[in-house]
């Protein structure tokens, strides 16, 4: 048992360290996508399912609430947050528009919607993807494997982190840190000079 969980650990350190060294110029993009929205006065809309969403929801929590000191909250929004609101839609309109009529009532132009998936391939977030498009927002896509779906809808104004494994833990491990390394990013970029 106690090898088991020493192996785990060292899979975990080795994807971490491959995802590293493919997606840190990615991610310094990605950072430099997100603090263009928040200078233009715009908002981030953020979503997933299951662990993917509660990762959303942290990210969001990190955004609004500080990462690592104190400094004034940025404006964005869980949708995979609102329990009440996921059910009503998905009884009303189906799950697979789920997250999609929430960024149609709340996404306007400029703003980036932020899906967060292990492996791309869940419609609702495919929805919610052809939703900001149609709102004229940008996308950021953290994906896993192959991308699925989700990366075959972004075009080249978008970011895609996916992380090189099919491995639903690791993908999921690497989406922290990724989240972790923008929120650092964010808050150098934008209070590089604020004081505690």
């Amino acid at each position: 048992m106690e090898q088991r969980v020493v192996t785990l650990f060292h899979r975990s350190l080795e994807a971490t360290m491959n995802a590293g060294e493919i997606l840190a110029p990615l991610i310094a993009e990605a950072s430099e996508m997100i603090v263009h929205t928040l200078l233009e006065e715009r908002k981030l809309l953020l979503c997933g399912n299951g662990v993917s969403g509660a990762l959303a929801q942290s990210f969001c929590a990190q955004l609004v609430g500080g990462f690592e000191r104190e400094r004034p909250g940025l404006p964005a929004i869980a949708l995979s947050g609102d329990a009440v609101s996921l059910s009503t839609v998905a009884r009303n309109h189906g799950r697979a528009e789920s997250f999609a009529r929430s960024v149609r009532a709340l996404g306007q132009p400029g703003d980036l919607l932020v899906i967060v998936s292990n492996d791309g391939r869940d419609s609702n977030l495919v929805q919610a993807m052809r939703a900001a498009r149609d709102r004229d927002m940008g996308i950021l896509a953290l994906t896993g494997g192959d991308g699925g779906d989700c990366a075959a809808l972004l075009d080249n104004h978008d970011i895609e982190l996916r992380v090189p494994s099919e491995v639903a833990a690791e993908v999921h491990q690497v989406h922290l840190l990724t989240i972790f390394c923008l929120c650092d990013l964010i808050d150098s970029s934008l209070f590089g000079g604020y004081e505690d």
